[in-house]
């Protein structure tokens, strides 16, 4: 997740960096609330966040993806995303897009959440 580094065509952030490193953290601790039901680990270690975005609104856009493109949860996961983050008092909003590109694969995966599943 890389929340304050623009692309090269996009001018710097207006939000501090002191105060962007800080919703970075809470934006982190909210995603690690969200749990693939299928899987018993939350949705960040899984590596399925591809992409955060923080505007200098304090709206924020996600980019995901899925274990599967046909995951059962599919239509209800990035409302739980959405619900998780707006919780944060500072952000104003948050659109969660569903990505399949590149498709999710166990690599993607925190050390924590190999261990958890026992994969090493």
């Amino acid at each position: 997740m890389d929340a304050h580094t623009p692309p090269a065509d996009q001018a710097p952030s207006a939000i501090p960096q002191a105060e962007l490193d800080v919703l970075t953290d809470k934006l982190v601790v909210q995603l690690k609330t969200v749990f693939d039901p299928e899987i018993p680990v939350d949705i960040y270690e899984l590596g399925l966040i591809y992409k955060v975005d923080v505007a200098d609104d304090y709206g924020v856009a996600i980019d995901m993806t899925l274990t599967a493109p046909g995951c059962p949860v599919a239509g209800e996961m990035p409302e739980w995303v959405k619900d998780a983050v707006v919780k944060i008092p500072e952000v104003t909003s948050c659109t969660v897009n569903l990505v399949f590109d590149p498709p999710w694969d166990p690599s993607l995966m925190s050390d924590e959440a190999k261990l958890e599943l026992n994969m090493f």
